[in-house]
């Protein structure tokens, strides 16, 4: 949870590039799109300082706020030792995420999608290189993980440099426009917020759930594996619904935007529907991929957690249509308000529910707190 606050500040920092440099290709505005990347590198490399030296910065109270201290013994050295390889490490993911911005915006995404194959089998392998063979344990899977993003980056980078390098800028157009920088980071700082909001949020409920004990908090942590598996296609289709808006938007497109509005949520609404007969159905087998035969409890605890939470994707599938419209038409701000009303609902009830109703008022808070947002955003969206 600690990590993904700091990696998803990067994914919104990417959305929100992303979102100004399909507008611009939408646009056929070619010296655009070189003056908007000269300044997202520039504001990237800014970033990347920023963030690491915060992330290092906060690490120890970060991992005292969940209950994870020197005290701790080995829990707290392995955690501290991950979360500070992984930080170190975030320029990779900025500058990896850059670079996917920029394809996706020209409509290429399967490149990216390529090199994320490469970088998951290159991460796997040297995982079992640096845990089984060489035995350097957490340190050696965080590695692992940045090493892997790094070559990926590289790759990306030197594939986009043959590919299209007519709409990179020039060495000499590096500088920190004041209009762009404007526009970039009123985008992504939002984007950003929100990301950081959504993290934020479910590290909250981490906490509550920690409360109830190890049976809980083990259900909890398959749970969120499945849940993870679940979210990326629905996210991601978002995603790709937002490059699709901003490109239409910024061709002025607005009959095209609004027939791709319907049959995207029809697509990602009927594709989460199936994701939630699945997750709901098998959610036994699937808890038991994570979990030990002997590990009864947990295993009841998850499944739980899954025939109520992971009923309800298509709640979740809404919103992040949701988000990617509001990103693209230059609105972050309801992006963001979308985000607060879900993870403060979410997070209200399930404080509110865990004393009379238990851990499963934790799981209720989640779908409730989807639906709710769904309903302000549509009705925002028609209005």
């Amino acid at each position: 949870s600690i990590v993904a606050i700091f990696l998803q500040f990067a994914f919104g920092v990417s959305a929100g590039f992303c979102s100004v440099t399909s507008c611009r290709v939408g646009a056929h505005d070619d010296a655009g799109v070189r003056r908007s990347l000269a300044v997202q590198f520039l504001l990237s490399g800014i970033l990347t300082v920023l963030l690491t030296a915060l992330a290092l910065a906060l690490l120890d109270p970060m991992l005292a706020w969940i209950n994870v201290t020197p005290e701790s013994g080995e829990v707290y050295r392995a955690a501290h030792t991950y979360c500070a390889v992984i930080f170190a490490g975030i320029g990779a993911q900025l500058f990896y995420n850059f670079v996917c911005s920029f394809l996706r915006s020209m409509g290429d995404s399967a490149t990216p999608l390529a090199f994320l194959l490469f970088s998951t089998v290159l991460n796997v392998g040297l995982d079992l290189l640096f845990v089984l063979v060489f035995r350097w344990g957490v340190a050696g899977a965080a590695e692992a993980t940045v090493i892997a993003q790094t070559l990926s980056g590289a790759g990306l980078a030197a594939y986009t440099w043959r590919r299209c390098r007519e709409l990179l800028p020039l060495p000499g157009e590096f500088r920190l426009e004041g209009a762009v920088f404007r526009e970039l980071w009123g985008l992504s700082s939002l984007t950003c917020l929100q990301q950081c909001a959504m993290n934020f949020g479910i590290l909250l409920i981490q906490r509550l759930v920690d409360s109830f004990g190890p049976v809980t908090m083990a259900a909890f942590a398959a749970g969120v594996k499945i849940d993870a598996f679940a979210y990326l296609p629905v996210q991601d289709f978002g995603n790709a619904f937002s490059t699709f808006v901003a490109q239409n938007y910024g061709a002025g497109q607005s009959e095209r935007l609004r027939r791709g509005f319907r049959r995207a949520m029809a697509l990602s609404l009927g594709f989460a529907c199936l994701l939630s007969a699945a997750v709901a159905g098998f959610a036994e087998p699937l808890m038991g991929l994570f979990l030990q035969p002997e590990e009864t409890a947990v295993l009841a605890a998850g499944v739980r957690y899954l025939r109520i939470e992971g009923a309800f994707y298509p709640g979740i599938a809404c919103l992040f249509l949701l988000y990617g419209i509001y990103r693209a038409v230059r609105r972050p701000g309801m992006s963001v308000v979308l985000t607060v009303l879900s993870l403060g609902t979410r997070v209200a009830l399930a404080y509110a529910l865990a004393g009379p109703v238990g851990e499963s008022g934790i799981w209720w808070a989640i779908p409730i707190g989807w639906f709710l947002a769904d309903a302000v955003g549509l009705g925002y969206y028609f209005r």
